[in-house]
């Protein structure tokens, strides 16, 4: 075999490949793939769209404060990851300023890294996730897999545009030895 992850992104924005998302997950997980998505924001606002479905076949499900709460139903985050880590087995939720927490089971971990200024979001996200994918695979504990991850979206913020300051695995862990 090839592959050892699929990860996928952007889940409210695939409309024509969403009724099949639950279907590709379990194949993948039948082929001993693990996997992790990232819904990304739902431009119609109704969370809906077979996202349960799709959920029972995560093992990390990756999203922002705003869309854990909303696909949660649920006003507090703190509630909304709770529900959801239910039923995945590891919740990570990217949380801003305010750093990110994972949750696995009953067990939290938190990080937040250094303060920096931001000069633009874009992709922040998506660097988050690549460095949490790359700590996981790479057979790290949920907490330093956070670190890295959170160390990744935070210093993607630091020029414009979605890649232009995508931290190397070097500056990453430099920050997290700031932190």
């Amino acid at each position: 075999m090839r592959a050892r992850h699929l990860h996928l992104g952007s889940y409210y924005l695939l409309d024509a490949l969403r009724p099949d998302i639950p279907g590709l997950f379990a194949h993948a997980r039948a082929l001993g793939l693990t996997v992790s998505l990232d819904t990304n924001y739902d431009p119609t606002e109704r969370w809906e769209g077979g996202i349960g479905e799709a959920l029972a076949h995560v093992d990390i499900f990756l999203p922002n404060e705003v869309e854990l709460t909303a696909i949660a139903h649920s006003a507090d985050w703190r509630t909304a990851l709770a529900k959801l880590s239910a039923g995945t087995p590891l919740v990570v939720v990217k949380r801003g300023a305010d750093g990110a927490t994972a949750r696995s089971g009953n067990t939290e971990f938190s990080f937040q890294p250094p303060p920096l200024t931001v000069v633009d979001t874009t992709g922040a996200g998506d660097s988050f996730d690549a460095g949490f994918v790359y700590g996981y695979l790479a057979g790290w504990d949920i907490l330093r897999s956070l670190q890295l991850a959170a160390a990744c979206g935070a210093l993607s913020t630091q020029a414009a545009g979605g890649t232009e300051a995508q931290p190397t695995l070097t500056e990453a862990m430099a920050t997290i030895e700031r932190s």
